[in-house]
């Protein structure tokens, strides 16, 4: 596909790591998959994050997400930019990963900051660098200090944003103001990487989120970013306000790729919520209480959909998403 022109949004506004669906006896299912990334990008995804740490990328195998990347590829099309992750803490390895998510057509790639080894900050860059190098595909940041313990510094990030194919960054820092600050230094395109802070993020100068929510809430999320868009914050943050029992169902435990699979087990576009360990998948329990936050969100088919729910999917059928 051609990627978005704008370079304030190379991979559009809302992406939604998705899950990996796997079959009872653990493989990757990739009729499952196609299916779900289908929904994603009808429900207004205008992106998807493959084999992330939603995705349950430590525990699936690069042939695996070869496969996931080709047919995800050739079931969006041109509809939604599929980015691939290229995450490991052995950079060899991050290295063919990406180019054989490059060989499966991906749009683009996410690369995780090296975790558990604690590289140094010119390890981070040399390692960045050497993933960026090779493939010609556009390269989002990932800094996610909660789960690599290291943070990428301000230095670091002036230096990579030199690089002609690093252009975004998915921050999990939690950090508004340091993005407020980075965002004009690199001009980087800055996406949240925590769903409660889509709007923080967006008020100063954020390109959008990369969200585990989106799985549920894809089109309030989108429709959010177009009303912040066109100035009517009062708007945004009206709609936003319907997504927060999800975004704290999905990600309070914090096991997203546990509540997500478990979510659309329950939506009804995957038939089981299988996870390889050592993720365990939820129980009946918290099932049914992820089940009761849908149903007060309007988002099931058996449930009527609240006052704020039923005004924004009209709205959000003029998204043209």
């Amino acid at each position: 596909m051609v990627l978005p022109t704008d370079p304030a949004r190379p991979f559009g506004a809302v992406l939604t790591a998705m899950v990996t669906p796997m079959t009872p006896d653990g493989a990757v299912d990739l009729k499952a998959a196609v299916k779900l990334a289908k929904k994603l990008v009808d429900d207004g995804n205008d992106g998807l994050v493959l084999s992330g740490t939603t995705g349950e990328s430590p525990v699936t195998h690069t042939p695996e997400k070869e496969e996931l990347v080709a047919a995800v590829v050739e079931a969006v099309g041109d509809r939604a930019a599929v980015v691939a992750g290229a995450g490991s803490n052995d950079t060899v390895h991050a290295i063919r990963m990406a180019e054989q998510a490059a060989e499966a057509g991906a749009d683009g790639l996410l690369v995780v900051s090296p975790y558990y080894s604690r590289p140094s900050q010119e390890g981070l860059y040399q390692h960045f660098v050497a993933v960026a190098d090779a493939t010609d595909l556009p390269v989002m940041l990932y800094d996610v200090p909660g789960r690599t313990v290291v943070r990428i510094a301000r230095e670091t990030y002036l230096r990579l944003a030199q690089h002609p194919r690093i252009v975004a960054n998915k921050d999990a820092t939690g950090d508004v103001y340091a993005a407020s600050k980075l965002i004009p230094e690199t001009g980087l395109a800055w996406y949240s990487g925590d769903d409660g802070l889509l709007l923080p993020f967006l008020s100063v100068g954020g390109a959008g989120i990369v969200s585990v929510a989106a799985h549920v809430v894809g089109a309030h999320f989108a429709e959010t970013v177009r009303r912040f868009d066109a100035g009517d914050l009062a708007g945004a943050i009206e709609v936003f306000r319907t997504t927060t029992g999800v975004i704290d169902g999905l990600n309070g435990a914090g096991a997203q790729a546990v509540m997500a699979k478990a979510a659309v087990e329950i939506l009804g576009v995957t038939d089981n919520r299988f996870l390889r360990l050592p993720n365990v998948a939820a129980t009946d329990d918290e099932v049914a209480v992820l089940r009761a936050v849908l149903a007060d969100a309007g988002l099931l088919r058996d449930t009527a959909p609240l006052p704020e729910a039923s005004r924004l999917a009209e709205a959000s059928a003029a998204v043209g998403h």
